[in-house]
């Protein structure tokens, strides 16, 4: 039953636009990066007015740039496409009255909650793919040959941080009966992440620093940041164990 409502979830994330605009947006993303990289410096120095001092101190963009600008494009586009596309999911379903006519079925409200989250999960990581394929291409034109372990890494670190805020939007859905009080929930949680993602200690321990990794992986001293990757699937399963309980509690 489970693969049922998986596949149910994967036709209307087809038939709604919602993979073709996530995958869109970070597609755009990951293949400007590189571009945005090598040519923003090009493109400044040719502005009217601007003092060839400051140019001249500007230097050589490198493969660093690009990743760098690559992780920045995909995460901030990324997080508020994941939460827009996936806030409403639950919500929506219960508003409608379409939860009713599936629990009339065979389903369990648990798998209910896993296929939309698989299903977004599998949305992320084709798009994330994807966003990659262009960012290698256009890196490997302009710039130059790259590790493939360390750009694996990155990406997956990428799908991690990303399926967090899916997470996230999903709980909000299923703590919300409407689509707006769903919205209000998602984005005040990512304001309350990011406030706390930037604090000294407990910041460490949060998503945020998983980016950190991966733009240190194409430099000299990598920093790996286990804690925060373990602390990060920690807080998805909690999340999500949250969301099965509030909708198996929840009158439909």
């Amino acid at each position: 039953m489970f693969a049922t409502l998986l596949r149910k979830e994967m036709r209307e994330q087809r038939r709604t636009f919602r993979l073709w605009i996530l995958i869109g947006v970070l597609v755009v993303s990951g293949m400007m990066s590189p571009l945005l990289a090598k040519y923003t410096p090009l493109l400044l120095s040719a502005i009217p007015g601007v003092p060839p001092q400051l140019a001249a101190i500007i230097p050589p963009p490198t493969i660093l740039d690009s990743f760098t600008q690559y992780i920045k494009n995909i995460t901030q586009f990324g997080i508020i496409v994941v939460i827009v596309l996936t806030m409403g999911v639950m919500a929506q379903e219960v508003e409608r009255g379409t939860a009713a006519m599936l629990l009339t079925k065979p389903v369990s409200r648990s798998a209910v909650i896993l296929a939309k989250w698989a299903a977004g999960g599998i949305a992320v990581i084709a798009a994330v793919a994807l966003a990659a394929l262009g960012c290698a291409f256009y890196t490997l034109v302009l710039f130059e040959p790259f590790s493939l372990a360390n750009f694996l890494i990155l990406n997956g670190l990428i799908v991690v941080y990303l399926v967090f805020y899916l997470t996230l939007a999903l709980l909000a859905s299923s703590l919300a009966r409407t689509q707006a009080i769903a919205a209000a929930i998602a984005f005040g949680g990512l304001i309350l992440v990011l406030i706390i993602d930037a604090l000294p200690v407990i910041g460490d321990k949060l998503p945020g620093q998983l980016m950190s990794w991966a733009g240190s992986l194409f430099t000299s001293n990598p920093q790996p940041a286990w804690p925060a990757l373990a602390a990060c699937l920690v807080i998805i399963t909690l999340f999500l164990g949250i969301a099965i309980f509030r909708f198996s509690r929840q009158e439909i």
